[in-house]
């Protein structure tokens, strides 16, 4: 029997602690930014195996992974006795490019604001569009995996079920997208701040208004300038003046509502069963949902 016929038909071997994909059923992904580095991967990569991938992570064949700049490395659990040994590679900004990226993101407040607050901005794509980048895989060229089995296919069952276990590591830290194009989260945010500060000591250190050049032009007959604009009202802070009336807003809640706990990894047994974790989520799904239709207006509602 050839090695391959054998490959193929061999029951796959049970993961101990493997990291069971989060979603059992239907789509895998939660938040905006995996479910686009999983549409962008459908766009440049071999689908014949997602399907089995993704029963592969929700099994938890998935044992080990691993997010470095231009590298994700895991092993999976297949047939064999082994764990296969599973990397995909995806071509890293050079240090130039980053810097064009970074000061796109440092020029908008909301962009800074959102990253300093451990969420991925939603217009993030274009501020990396507009320095001529792209943040998710464009090309077959961009991409690529290597797996330790016998399978030819690009990706194989392996390479894919790392795919989707990926996007969950994604939704709970999306930073970690950042970092496989070569800036981890803390040299990202460092970099953001010195950005940002130089820029606020610019216009600090700004001159100030030549006001004896403004003198001189109205005596040569230049036209009156116009009356500087009117001050912001200080004296009513608190009382709502009649624009209150027309001010409107749209709550959004995030795209993962419990990707902080996520974050903090496994957590012990809680009392009366379950785990901490469970528990911690439960009550943050439950906090966001309240908190939405409070907003709405939807108070009574369940």
């Amino acid at each position: 029997m050839s090695d391959w016929w054998s490959y193929e038909g061999g029951p796959r071997r049970p993961a101990p602690n493997g990291i069971r994909a989060r979603s059992q059923r239907g789509a895998i992904g939660e938040s905006w930014w995996s479910k686009r580095f999983l549409d962008a991967l459908a766009q440049v990569a071999d689908t014949s195996r997602l399907g089995r991938g993704r029963s592969y992570a929700r099994s938890g064949q998935v044992m080990r992974l691993k997010v470095e700049p231009g590298r994700v490395s895991a092993a999976v659990q297949g047939s064999r006795a082994t764990p296969y040994s599973v990397r995909v590679s995806l071509v890293p900004f050079t240090d130039a490019q980053w810097e064009r990226a970074e000061g796109e993101l440092a020029a908008q407040a909301l962009f800074l604001a959102a990253l300093l607050a451990g969420e991925m901005p939603r217009d993030v794509e274009a501020a990396f569009a507009a320095v001529g980048l792209h943040l998710f895989p464009a090309s077959p060229a961009e991409l690529s995996s290597d797996c330790s089995c016998p399978d030819w296919a690009d990706p194989c069952k392996h390479t894919a079920a790392v795919y989707y276990i990926l996007a969950e590591a994604f939704d709970a830290d999306p930073f970690l997208v950042l970092a496989w194009r070569g800036r981890p989260r803390e040299a990202l945010l460092e970099r953001l701040r010195e950005l940002r500060a130089a820029a606020l000591a610019a216009e600090d250190a700004a001159p100030p208004p030549d006001d004896e050049g403004s003198e001189a032009a109205l005596d040569a007959g230049a036209e009156t300038p116009a009356p500087p604009a009117e001050a912001p009202r200080t004296g009513g802070f608190w009382t709502a003046g009649p624009e209150l009336f027309g001010f409107r807003y749209a709550p959004v809640a995030p795209a993962v509502p419990d990707a902080v706990i996520r974050q903090l990894g496994p957590l012990p047994e809680a009392a009366g069963g379950g785990t901490v974790s469970e528990a911690l989520t439960a009550a943050y799904r439950a906090f966001t949902a309240a908190a939405e239709r409070t907003a709405a207006g939807d108070e009574g509602k369940p």
